[in-house]
């Protein structure tokens, strides 16, 4: 009886391990691991906004990647800027999506300053030649597809190295299925004790990365206080992927999660500072 039932439990293991295996072996890994990478470009509030122009210049100059993330206008226009709503980061009403290019570029300024939300094809010079990106696609209203194709068309024309990630495990199969040769990511937190607005099903896919048996993800992308959970665990250390760890705020959390073999997305602070 012992036997059997040890024999589920492997099996069951194995079953597990299968359905959240990694893509392995990408070469474009030689150069994503050489690098530590600023959330949301190396900004420095309240002088230099998140996702601004200064913030990815600054990074670039001191060596580090970085994260930034792309929206989609209402013309078809890659606005680079975390939230979807304007209010955080521009004090405004609506979303980036509402909104043409020109519009979100003459009506709303960063945090209080008076660098405009820039578009990807204005932050990509920046780095070509220089250090990598991790651009995370932010569908909305189920724009995925669109957003992907047009992201990846706009990284076509600028010779700056990249990854890319989102939540969406959709963005990742229109990469599967249309870019295989991209590096691409899972984001994912532990949604069981964040709901983030998601149904039970989509909390404990996500969270246990059960979407990677039809994306197959380069790597994942996973919070740094949840990343003891089973399934990163398991990706990291015994199926062979790599993990991102976001978003660190102390040279301790760097250094833990480095000791780990994980790439950090930080911010905050300098990694190079006292080091």
């Amino acid at each position: 009886m012992l036997f059997y039932i040890a024999a589920a439990i492997v099996l069951l293991f194995l079953l597990w391990c299968a359905l959240i295996s990694p893509r392995r072996g990408h070469p474009k890994w030689m150069l994503l691991r050489q690098y530590r990478y600023a959330h949301r470009g190396f900004h420095d509030k309240p002088r230099i906004p998140e996702n601004s122009l200064p913030a990815f210049r600054r990074a670039a100059e001191r060596g580090f990647g970085a994260e930034l993330d792309v929206h989609l206008t209402r013309d078809g226009r890659l606005a680079v800027i975390h939230d979807s709503s304007l209010k955080r980061v521009c004090g405004a009403e609506g979303t980036a999506e509402q909104f043409t290019a020109e519009q979100l570029r003459s009506r709303f300024r960063l945090e209080g300053t008076d660098e405009p939300i820039p578009f990807l094809e204005e932050v990509l010079p920046i780095f070509e030649g220089r250090t990598p990106l991790v651009v995370e696609i932010k569908p909305v209203n189920g724009n995925y597809d669109e957003l992907t194709e047009k992201t990846v068309a706009c990284l076509d024309r600028f010779q700056a190295d990249y990854c890319i990630e989102s939540f969406d495990p959709r963005v990742l199969l229109w990469l599967r299925k249309h870019r295989p040769d991209i590096v691409r990511g899972q984001l994912a937190q532990n949604f069981l004790a964040a709901a983030e607005g998601l149904g039970l099903k989509n909390r404990f896919l996500l969270t246990n990365l059960l979407y990677n048996l039809r994306t197959r993800p380069d790597f994942i992308s996973y919070r740094f206080e949840d990343r003891s959970g089973l399934s990163p665990r398991l990706i990291s250390r015994l199926l062979g992927g790599q993990e991102f760890d976001w978003t660190i705020r102390s040279r301790s959390d760097m250094e833990q999660a480095e000791r780990e073999k994980h790439l950090v997305i930080f911010e905050r602070f300098d990694p190079k500072e006292d080091a």
